[in-house]
């Protein structure tokens, strides 16, 4: 199939399964243990950046619960001095949502900067609104949409 048909066929290329080989099977991000007191995530889920370590963690774990047992790792490793890259597949109320992250580290090594890039858009539509309703309230709420959006 030629990149002109995949561009038409409405299907997302990059959303199969995890890793085949099994290399991923066990991966925990450790970056999430060293987080930095003014570590920052954005990302295509939400509005704005949201900074702070206990609100970030807050919103990883979260994130992280809500994809249960599905979430399979495709790709782990640096990327550049002080990334490290993560290319993953899950599924959020039986929709299929693919993420790449992109963590910066500071000169001490803690997590300083977190990038999430989900597709496609409308699983991240719905998995934005689903964070909206589990942070509705809080702060951390107002980053997300809302359950009319």
């Amino acid at each position: 199939m030629s990149s002109a048909d995949l561009s038409t066929a409405g299907a997302p290329t990059n959303l199969g399964g995890g890793d085949p080989g099994g290399r991923f099977t066990d991966y925990y991000p450790a970056w999430l243990d060293d987080l930095a007191d003014d570590v920052t995530v954005e990302g295509s889920m939400l509005d704005g950046a949201v900074q702070g370590a206990e609100a970030v963690r807050t919103i990883i774990v979260t994130i992280r619960a809500l994809y249960g047992d599905s979430q399979e790792f495709r790709f782990v490793g640096p990327c550049g001095d002080n990334g490290w890259l993560e290319d993953y597949v899950a599924q959020v109320d039986g929709k299929p949502l693919g993420c790449v992250n992109l963590v910066t580290r500071n000169a001490a090594g803690q997590t300083e900067h977190i990038v999430a890039g989900y597709r496609p858009l409308s699983s991240l539509l719905l998995f934005s609104r689903l964070l909206g309703r589990k942070f509705a309230g809080t702060p951390i709420g107002e980053h997300f949409l809302g359950s009319e959006s």
